[in-house]
């Protein structure tokens, strides 16, 4: 796989600049609408292992918390409420009858499907002024920004002066 060139000159730097800003103010936003769903009882991480665990099928806790980048214990507590909730439940592993694994109960993937119907709905009405080939052009540049961040996440995390990362890499 060739790897994408470097940044040259100025003006690269300046666009890339403004998508950094960009990637602010959309987490802006998100934060603002993970704040509305915690007041209506929905916590945001809960709601990724839910949709990871209905998309990916059952799944071991630790192996959905290097799936969503998480910490095992963090996965855990969030996990626990969800059984709680009846939207995951615990099933003995196929392969290890010892162990068990996560799924997404029919009443998860209920839940999953009305939030969906909701969330695209109001995307849709939101994108409305915007001519399908745009719109699929920004899929496909979104897609492919997603792919790039989600293969570079460690060496971006160590650039950053982060650090070490305690989920997995994909």
């Amino acid at each position: 796989m060739e790897s994408a060139p470097e940044p040259t000159g100025d003006a690269d730097l300046a666009v890339v600049n403004g998508i950094a800003m960009t990637m602010i103010r959309v987490s802006r936003l998100q934060a603002s609408v993970a704040a509305h769903l915690s007041k209506a009882g929905i916590d945001k991480a809960a709601y990724v292992l839910l949709a990871t665990l209905a998309a990916n099928g059952p799944s071991r806790s630790s192996a959905l918390a290097e799936a969503v980048y998480s910490d095992p214990s963090t996965v855990s507590r969030q996990v626990a409420q969800l059984v709680k909730d009846g939207l995951v439940e615990r099933r003995a592993d196929p392969e290890d009858g010892r162990a068990s694994v996560l799924a997404a109960t029919e009443a998860g993937c209920a839940f999953l499907d009305s939030s969906r119907e909701r969330r695209n709905a109001a995307l849709a009405r939101m994108f409305g002024d915007w001519s399908p080939e745009d719109l699929g052009t920004f899929a496909a540049a979104y897609e492919r920004f997603a792919d790039a961040y989600e293969r570079s996440l460690q060496k971006f995390i160590t650039e950053c002066g982060l650090g070490s990362h305690s989920g997995g890499e994909k």
